[in-house]
């Protein structure tokens, strides 16, 4: 495996990333409504993440993205809460630990930047990801928190950092 790269979202990001987002819902079959597969800003992220409180953090090798995960300060959380986004990796990038090695960095932001708690929201179609979740100790929810507009997400998960 060659040497791979964890940098912040660049503007000439945009296109890849997009593609590695809805290329991985549609490959789980979660590319329904209510999630970021019809979100305007899946196609805009460096734009996004240029919000204050806010990284997206995206895995390269050779030169090609792989890959990304970031921390945004949701709409109607807590202050003290952040959420973890957009964590997707093509399918050659998985089962590599780059998955872990993202979501570690962006833990350690969220902490750095003052949030207590990291939130997440997922759906069964993405099981895998559950289990990541689960090692970081990420509990399971009742129900969402926030107003992230995403009603196709069934699986509500918060780590206290």
């Amino acid at each position: 495996m060659s040497p791979v790269t964890i940098r912040t979202i660049q503007p000439a990001d945009n296109p890849a990333l997009a593609i590695i987002v809805r290329n991985s819902l549609a490959e789980f079959g979660a590319n329904k409504p209510g999630t970021v597969y019809y979100d305007a800003t899946t196609d805009a992220l460096y734009e996004l993440f240029r919000q204050p409180g806010s990284i997206y953090y995206v895995a390269e090798e050779n030169g090609v993205l792989i890959g990304g995960a970031g921390i945004f300060p949701s709409p109607g959380l807590p202050a003290d809460t952040a959420e973890l986004v957009k964590m997707y990796l093509t399918p050659a990038a998985r089962g590599k630990g780059i998955g872990k090695m993202l979501i570690e960095k962006a833990l350690q932001f969220a902490g750095d930047t003052g949030y207590r708690n990291v939130y997440i929201e997922t759906m069964p179609e993405l099981r895998k990801a559950m289990s990541v979740y689960e090692k970081f100790g990420f509990k399971y929810l009742d129900g969402p928190m926030g107003n992230t507009g995403h009603f196709g997400c069934e699986i509500w998960m918060l780590k206290e950092l």
